[in-house]
């Protein structure tokens, strides 16, 4: 006789433990999928057997195929998640999925319950930032606290860009439309393999020679700006010892060394603007202080002269004994005495006041372009000397109402000049 003919309530021989029901075993499967280990995980493989349900939610199922194995893994993402999804999901992609394992009991099957997808190869990349990002925020790249202001009236601006493409030429025209000065160009590639190394040299190069770096591109895909995420250009920027104008790609467009750097502008000719202050504006601010000073040296004049007034008044009653007369000769002479000190002061105060807007009137360069002088200029540098100027290169003439390029026919060297 087998054990299954066996009447109820016999013993079943072969049967060492407890028989478990359908629910019991489910249960347990349950609990063994729980190890944290398959629990918010990312998996990398590839799309098969998608169904997109009229509910919004997707059905599909990761595959991997090698000479060795293959395996299936069903998934599901639920509506709310998949709203989320920025890509076309199709079969045969590849993707990195990111959500849990866990058991459909109805089914009695265990499958990945996806909460984010990405296509394999920006997906990775993605990750990749993460992770230097929190790596680099651990280093105190990003602090707020170590963050700088910009100087006010920099001598020279560094440009770490391209040494072509549009970048350069409209940093160029803005700054020498608002505070002509030095500008210092380290060029580096912007995109590509290997562009980082080369971002990171070209900012360390400028060290200790300009006031603030302009670090810039234009626009691009993901890909494109992808090396200036990178951890040597975000050190690169963290250490710099002067403060750095980061204007990358769009202003959607964000990147870790956006974060680093000292202050962020949405396109490279706002970073220009940024680095420099407005020379119209700086010298509407001259002439405002300037009548200023003067108002108030002015109002306290007549307060000096008011309150002198208000001495000798007290100083000189109307009826005075004939024995006062001396003292009151005495009190006219401090008086006078102390007249003439306010109004030397006064004098004094005016003179360094109208010296001193003689200085900034006399720096400010407008004024020779104006008397007839030029300003020679070699790819954005002001010339100071014949030395490093050979025949043939072209130049740059600013003049009072335009700018003028020309090319050197012969360069004359006169040391007695």
């Amino acid at each position: 006789m087998t054990w299954y003919e066996q009447g109820p309530g016999r013993e079943e021989p072969g049967f060492t433990s407890d028989i478990f029901t359908v629910s019991q075993v489910s249960s347990l499967v349950e609990t063994l999928l729980d190890d944290p280990r398959i629990q918010d995980i990312w998996i990398r493989g590839e799309v098969t057997n998608l169904k997109i349900h009229g509910s919004g939610h997707y059905y599909f199922s990761l595959g991997e195929k090698s000479d060795n194995h293959s395996a299936i893994l069903p998934c599901v993402m639920w509506k709310k998640d998949a709203q989320r999804v920025k890509c076309d999901l199709t079969d045969g992609m590849k993707v990195l999925v990111f959500g849990s394992i866990g058991h459909y009991a109805p089914q009695g099957r265990y499958q990945l319950y996806v909460r984010d997808i990405q296509p394999a190869g920006r997906g990775e990349k993605h990750l990749m930032i993460e992770r230097w990002k929190a790596q680099l925020s651990e280093e105190g790249c990003f602090d707020p606290g170590r963050k700088r202001a910009l100087p006010p009236y920099p001598s020279r601006v560094g440009v770490v860009t391209s040494e072509t493409g549009a970048v350069l030429h409209d940093i160029r025209n803005v700054i020498a439309r608002r505070f002509p000065l030095e500008l210092v160009i380290s060029p580096s590639a912007v995109q590509g393999e290997g562009a980082h190394f080369e971002i990171a040299r070209a900012i360390r190069r400028l060290q200790g020679d300009v006031d603030v770096i302009i670090l810039a591109r234009g626009g691009g895909s993901f890909e494109d700006l992808f090396p200036f995420n990178y951890p040597e250009v975000v050190r690169a920027i963290s250490s710099c010892p002067v403060p750095v104008v980061s204007a990358i790609g769009h202003e959607v467009d964000v990147t870790l060394a956006d974060f680093a750097a000292d202050v962020r502008a949405p396109t490279p000719s706002a970073a220009a603007e940024l680095a420099v202050p407005d020379r119209v504006l700086v010298l509407e601010s001259l002439v405002e202080s300037r009548r200023t000073l003067g108002n108030r040296l002015i109002n306290r004049l007549d307060r000096a002269r008011e309150e002198l007034s208000q001495v000798v008044e007290r100083l000189s009653p109307r009826k005075m004994d004939q024995r006062l007369t001396a003292k009151r000769e005495d009190v006219t002479v401090i008086t006078d005495r102390i007249g003439r000190a306010i109004s030397s002061r006064i004098g004094l105060e005016r003179e360094r006041l109208s010296a001193a807007a003689e200085i900034l009137d006399a720096r400010n360069p407008l004024h020779l372009i104006r008397k007839g002088y030029c300003i020679l200029e070699k790819e954005g540098r002001i010339i100071r000397s014949a030395t490093g100027i050979s025949a043939g290169e072209h130049l740059s003439v600013r003049l009072r109402d335009g700018r003028i390029d020309t090319c050197v026919e012969r360069v004359y060297h006169d040391p007695e000049i």
